[in-house]
């Protein structure tokens, strides 16, 4: 299909948003919060929060999970498939991903954990936990059955669940 909105889904993956507007010169850029102020060389259509974009609204749901010194991500949810959306905050490497160091870096971190998890330097900045928890509150309320994540092999199935074990160190 036509490419119609390019999203920065959080303050890490906004790099190559130049590029891809460039290359679908027609499509809308919407970007994560603190995004617009970020990147004065872009034009965005909008700045997306907690309340979905009118072009998706009805189909898809959005939280800005936020209180992280690191990131701000916007965590989307698929209502027809129950899919959700991470991009940064939850990852899972396969372990022989990385070598040397990096391995002994990724597993301390979590990045290769036996199931999809919040990395632990993600954990570690999160300094407005209330925020962070309110937002987590509205995505554990989505019926959620699938997870797709920038960083790790798509969850099919008790996709809840997971979400919910990935952040059990926020809520516990």
């Amino acid at each position: 299909g036509t490419v119609r909105h390019l999203i920065a889904p959080n303050s890490l993956h906004h790099v190559f948003i130049g590029d891809w507007k460039r290359a679908y010169p027609d499509a809308s850029i919407h970007a994560a919060p603190g995004q617009v102020q970020k990147r004065r060389d872009l034009q965005f259509d909008d700045a997306l929060s907690d309340r979905p974009a009118q072009p998706w609204g009805g189909q898809i749901d959005q939280a800005v999970l936020s209180g992280n010194r690191i990131t701000t991500e916007v965590v989307f949810f698929h209502r027809a498939s129950g899919t959700v959306l991470f991009t940064d905050l939850l990852q899972q490497f396969p372990g022989d991903w990385f070598s040397g160091w990096r391995r002994l870096v990724a597993r301390l971190d979590l990045m290769t954990a036996p199931e999809p998890t919040v990395p632990r330097k993600f954990r570690l900045a999160f300094s407005d936990r209330k925020a962070a928890r309110e937002a987590l509150a509205r995505i554990l309320a989505w019926p959620i059955e699938k997870v797709v994540m920038a960083h790790g092999t798509p969850v099919e199935r008790d996709g809840h669940a997971l979400v919910a074990r990935a952040f059990r160190w926020l809520t516990g």
